[in-house]
């Protein structure tokens, strides 16, 4: 059987959100790292939910810091959502967590990315 990994992507309150399903490993970080570059392209915040993401390794975590950096190189950053504590756990002890914001919901990913309003 095929590895899937499905990105569904939304705009909301000035960011993109990428919702992430599946497993990121090996066979699927190639489509996600290429997904998640494009949309770091803009200035638009980023902010990946990770709250169906069943698996994680290191090359999952090399392609959100990846895109982390792109983002930051481009005026933008990337923020995660996830609430899953074994993923949580990982990217804690890896530092993964120092380098993007990692938020326990989407609301609170959208109050700590979005843009400030024009005053």
């Amino acid at each position: 059987m095929k590895d899937v990994l499905a990105i569904a992507v939304r705009s909301e309150r000035g960011c993109v959100i990428a919702a992430v399903t599946g497993e990121i490993d090996i066979s699927t970080v190639g489509g996600l790292r290429e997904r998640l570059f494009e949309l770091a392209e803009g200035s638009e915040p980023l902010i990946v939910d990770l709250d169906r993401v069943t698996f994680i390794d290191s090359a999952g975590l090399g392609a959100l810091v990846g895109t982390s950096r792109r983002a930051a190189e481009r005026g933008g950053s990337l923020h995660a959502v996830c609430t899953q504590a074994q993923t949580r756990k990982l990217l804690w002890l890896t530092g993964v967590d120092r380098r993007i914001p990692l938020e326990s919901s989407l609301d609170e990913a959208l109050a700590s990315a979005a843009p400030a309003a024009p005053g």
